[in-house]
Parts: structure tokens; sequence; C-alpha cells
């Protein structure tokens, strides 16, 4: 889906290179976002010694029980989805 803004301000000055430095700004926070959510990830992945992907599907199909961990666990692989989704949409954006 092909989604289009108007930007209008009544300065002079350009707008466009503002909007670029914010989204490339925007990118690097998301960024490192997502880097600090995946070492999140990575220390339950240790912890319980499994995959994120297995816990998700043992906790679906009802084979581990939900706690406090599985909770935050979940919370952060959440988290890590709704980040990249953000990232992606902003790293297709395009300024004409």
């Amino acid at each position: 889906m092909l989604q289009q803004i108007t930007i209008q301000s009544r300065t002079s000055r350009p707008l466009k290179p503002l909007v670029e430095v914010a989204i490339r700004k925007q990118l690097t926070s998301l960024r490192h976002g997502i880097a600090r959510t995946r070492q999140q990830l990575a220390a339950f992945e240790n912890r319980f010694g499994m995959s994120t992907a297995e816990m998700e599907h043992r906790l679906q199909t009802g084979e581990l029980s939900e706690t406090l961990a599985t909770i935050d666990w979940c919370m952060e692989l959440a988290a890590l989805r709704l980040l990249e989704e953000q990232y992606t949409a902003l790293n297709e954006a395009r300024i004409d």
C-alpha cells in the first residue's frame, strides 16, 4: 500500500532536509532499540535453554506454563516485532 503525506509550513526554510534528518535519527534510534531488544531475547534464551520461537510455540500449545518470566519474554518479542515494523516502514519511505 502506497501512502503519501503532505507537510506544510509557513517558514521559508526548506523542510525536506529537516524531515530527512529526523527520519535518519529515528532510524538510528530504532536500530538501537532493536539491538537492545534482541539482547534481552538472547538473555531469555540463554536463561531457559530454548529459542524464542520455541518458547512462543510451547506457550501456544500449552506445553509451557505462563509465568512472569514468559510474560516478560513475550513482551520483549512483541516490542521487537513493533520496532522492526516501524524501522521497515521508515526505511522504505522516500521523500520527493
